[in-house]
């Protein structure tokens, strides 16, 4: 008696840890139950990816949907939809700019009632790391957070304040114990406020003004002190947005003796460079600043030597209305969940013959293993149903139509990809196909598994 599934995928390029491989692949209760050369057995649904790459679904591990309360910025419900689009199933939204942020129980109960209500996809929430809320570490993270997040830096809204030295040795030590990660902004505070208000002084605000005010060394004194903390107290610490090679460096080095260290970088890192920026305007403003292309070249060596752990796309929309005037003042944020799986497919594996492989851990294996999601980040038997197919040689230029953003912005506007999601699964259900969200939101809440 032939056995029955709910779906079988058929003939498609299945993109496993181990390399890519034709063969047919068999969905029961959100599960994968088995890959095989061919399944014999009849599905409830059938779906022919001939001439498709089936890659795991991507986790973006770095976003700001703003929901609550900021709403007029972003929501859980476009924002899921626009991940949904680039082959995304599963994201970490942020602690703020959603407002309240995400600094107690009674606010994470808040956000997690939306994301239940509205979100497309599956979701985590990192909780808030600041001066005034050490005391609500424990109940974050009974809440069910995949680790918290802090800023060594002004982090753009005054409700989420910078966390001081004293409050990361001590907030390293409680997390320490309670076994979660911390993800910092790592960009010196003193320096950036200092150089920021000497040149606002002077009226320098140009893109120019900008990055002089930010240069690398901010980072670079950052990331070292947080890992001095970080191997003080052994608690496990993720470096954010991680800009420049030197910093990428330094994490390898704590690394080799033993510090539980690791860094995310984003696309826009790897894609544009500071004359891009120069060339866009505020559109592609963001914090740290994009570097030069000696620096994105050193970036693009580390990533291929494995140094890079995972790459987000750090979605920080705002109301266009903030990104009008002096490049210096305005709001420093990039609209990108949506491009971040056919910005690598084109920049890392069409241009630098990245293999799709590791393309696959950099999007979805490495950071749920991370954060200790089971069952999600890879194509094997047992894990999630979860599913991006891609059709590699089919180029698109983007449209701010075909953004499902609340707000049509992207540095990417205009720009030709190549590799075209052309179906998103999660859990089996097909949420996105042919440039349309056909399903209602059906994510569920992801919690580590500590």
């Amino acid at each position: 008696m032939s056995k029955r599934y709910d779906v079988i995928i058929r003939n498609g390029m299945l993109v496993c840890p181990d390399g890519v491989k034709q063969a047919d692949v068999g969905v029961c209760d959100e599960k994968i139950v088995e890959i095989a050369p061919e399944i014999a057995g009849e599905a409830k649904e059938t779906i022919d990816a001939t001439g498709k790459h089936v890659f795991p679904g991507l986790t973006d591990g770095h976003v700001h949907f703003n929901d609550p309360g900021r709403t007029e910025w972003e929501t859980i419900a476009t924002g899921s939809s626009a991940l949904a689009a680039g082959g995304g199933v599963a994201y970490f939204d942020m602690p703020l700019n959603c407002s309240p942020c995400t600094l107690d129980a009674k606010n994470f109960k808040a956000k997690l009632a939306v994301a239940q209500k509205d979100s497309l996809v599956d979701y985590a929430f990192w909780g808030g790391f600041t001066p005034k809320n050490l005391d609500k570490l424990e109940e974050l993270a009974e809440c069910g957070v995949i680790g918290f997040k802090a800023f060594s830096c002004f982090s753009g809204i005054d409700e989420f304040e910078r966390a001081d030295d004293y409050t990361a040795l001590v907030g390293m030590e409680k997390l320490a114990k309670l076994g979660l990660p911390l993800m910092v902004h790592c960009e010196n505070a003193e320096i950036t406020r200092d150089l920021t208000s000497l040149a606002l002084a002077n009226n320098k605000t140009t893109v120019r003004d900008y990055f002089a005010a930010r240069p690398p060394i901010t980072e670079i004194e950052n990331v070292s002190r947080m890992i001095a903390f970080a191997e003080e107290t052994g608690c496990k610490l993720i470096i954010a947005h991680i800009s420049t090679a030197k910093t990428v460096e330094l994490v390898s080095q704590a690394r080799s003796r033993g510090v539980d260290v690791c860094c995310e970088t984003i696309g826009h890192y790897l894609i544009l460079t500071d004359d891009d920026v120069e060339r866009l305007g505020t559109v592609a403003k963001c914090s740290p600043p994009i570097r030069d292309a000696n620096n994105q070249t050193k970036m693009w060596a580390k990533l291929l030597n494995d140094e890079i752990a995972f790459v987000s796309s750090d979605h920080s929309p705002c109301d266009p209305k903030l990104k009008n005037g002096e490049f210096l003042k305005v709001w420093g944020g990039i609209s990108a969940c949506q491009t971040t799986l056919s910005g690598l497919l084109t920049h890392a594996y069409h241009d630098r013959k990245v293999p799709l492989a590791d393309i696959a851990r950099l999007t979805a294996q490495n950071v749920n293993e991370i954060f200790k999601i089971q069952g999600k980040g890879k194509i094997a038997v047992g894990y999630d149903a979860d599913f991006a197919l891609v059709d590699l040689e089919q180029a698109f230029t983007l449209e701010a139509e075909n953004l499902f953003y609340l707000h049509k912005v992207s540095p990417y506007v205009g720009d030709r990809f190549r590799g075209t999601v052309t179906q998103t699964i999660l859990r089996g259900t097909t949420v996105f196909k042919g440039g349309k969200i056909i399903s209602k939101p059906i994510g569920k809440h992801l919690r580590p598994n500590i």
